[in-house]
């Protein structure tokens, strides 16, 4: 098994790395420009599907279990929901982060980092385990 493919085998141990560099870069960037949660969990279930594609879908699911996104996947949206409840106790409106830190403006960047990790998290999640249950059909 190892024998096949050794092209693309190389070519993805390569670009792996640059794959979650960019989308740590997207998940980072989003509060200041284009991108965020969405898209940065996107890009990160693409590193892990190309894995899954090149190597197995077996060896995927030693890396990442299923049971690792489904709890990975309940921490996002907790993280998400979360914050929304901390700002409710504070006084302030769900999902308004105002009160998260000792300056309005703090709060906002606080409260939507927390969000942008949270939605993240939950689209890697929920994107990986979707490919692990197509790809896993016919066995």
């Amino acid at each position: 098994m190892m024998d096949r493919k050794p092209i693309l085998r190389v070519t993805a141990k390569i670009f792996m790395p640059f794959i979650l560099l960019f989308g740590l870069y997207v998940q980072i960037h989003g509060d200041f420009g284009p991108g965020g949660g969405f898209q940065a969990g996107v890009i990160f279930a693409s590193s892990f599907i190309l894995y899954a594609l090149i190597y197995s879908l077996h060896d995927a699911k030693l890396v990442l279990s299923s049971v690792a996104l489904e709890i990975m996947a309940a921490i996002g949206v907790l993280l998400f929901a979360g914050t929304g409840v901390v700002s409710f106790f504070y006084g302030e409106n769900f999902l308004n982060y105002n009160a998260l830190a000792h300056d309005p403006i703090h709060g906002q960047h606080y409260g939507i980092l927390i969000i942008e990790l949270g939605v993240g998290l939950t689209v890697f999640s929920a994107m990986t385990l979707i490919f692990y249950t197509f790809a896993g059909r016919g066995r």
